[in-house]
């Protein structure tokens, strides 16, 4: 009975440290989220562009009832897993969801000698929703995404019905402000981040400080792939299409929209790129959306405000309740 009791106590002293050398163990991804899991299914269209074999991942539930589907394009530091709630949603609805990863992005191709730009992510991703037979989408863009809705919608305008921006960014032209940095800057930058910073920032820029699991583990792909085998690929391709976001404004034709278009505004965002190198004398507050959402709609033809109050950059994963109630009034306009 003693033996067994030892060979008990062993074997639960062994599992203990096996659960703490796997908790110990630092998140490890390569370039293309290989071993990343998404809630949902995740697709590949292959298509090739500048010359480039290419593959661009994107999920994609299919809509009932005749209904549109929408196309959810993510931001800067995100991909597509974090629209998996408001998928879910949507499809509940009856709508169709497209979610790509843009190209750069996510478990999609990162070539380092990609010309990157908003025309050409806006092309890559029509040639996608034109190969799956999608007529006339919803597009709805967050963040950097928000962009590049704007430049889909610009460029596709007889074939977008509704165009739908939350806490976009461009919604001023930052090199009124700042100055102008060369890859190589963003690309220092990105060398520099570590998970514990990658922490600080979002919880101070997105989450008025606060923090929970939710938001850490839409952090952990970014960990793993700065610890990851490819960190130095992923860190040039983040830093090139960090040049479009200065170079490559839309604000500047926002009166040209001419579908109807919802901003669904944190009011409490202050997300500025640029802020910490503006140009001398300029004392320009950048990112006040509580102001930013009021100039934008002005400038669109048909457009609603839909101002969220004490919410930040990212309403759809703080505060998914109230975003549900703004998205359902955006779908409606």
């Amino acid at each position: 009975m003693m033996f067994l009791r030892i060979l008990l106590i062993s074997a639960l002293v062994l599992c203990s440290s096996a659960n703490l050398i796997a908790k110990e163990q630092p998140l490890s991804f390569d370039a293309e989220l290989s071993n990343y899991q998404y809630d949902l299914p995740v697709q590949f269209f292959n298509f090739s562009s500048q010359n480039t074999p290419l593959k661009m991942a994107y999920s994609y539930l299919k809509p009932s009832n005749n209904m549109p589907t929408v196309i959810l394009m993510h931001g800067k530091n995100f991909n597509g897993h974090y629209w998996t709630n408001t998928a879910n949603y949507l499809n509940s609805k009856g709508y169709g969801v497209l979610i790509p990863d843009q190209i750069g992005f996510g478990k999609s191709s990162k070539p380092a000698d990609y010309q990157f730009s908003f025309a050409v992510l806006a092309n890559n991703t029509h040639q996608l929703v034109s190969s799956l037979n999608i007529e006339n989408p919803i597009v709805l863009g967050h963040s950097m995404g928000g962009m590049l809705a704007s430049r889909y919608s610009l460029m596709f305008s007889s074939q977008v019905s509704k165009l739908i921006l939350l806490n976009p960014l461009g919604l001023e032209n930052y090199l009124n402000y700042v100055q102008y940095k060369d890859t190589d800057f963003f690309y220092k930058n990105e060398l520099a981040k570590t998970p514990d910073k990658v922490i600080a920032y979002q919880k101070k820029n997105y989450y008025d400080g606060k923090w929970n699991d939710t938001y850490e583990q839409l952090t952990h792909f970014i960990s793993g792939q700065i610890q990851g085998p490819d960190h130095k690929q992923v860190a040039w391709v983040n830093a090139k299409t960090y040049d479009m976001i200065f170079t490559q404004p839309v604000i500047t034709e926002f009166a040209q929209l001419s579908m109807p278009v919802s901003l669904i505004i944190g009011t409490r965002d202050r997300t500025g790129p640029g802020r910490n190198w503006k140009k001398a004398n300029i004392d320009y507050e950048l990112g006040r959306y509580d102001k930013l959402g009021k100039a934008a709609a002005s400038m669109i033809s048909k457009s609603q405000l839909i101002e969220l109050d004490d919410i930040g950059h990212l309403p759809h994963i703080e505060d998914f309740d109230r975003f549900k109630g703004a998205l359902d009034k955006a779908l409606s306009f």
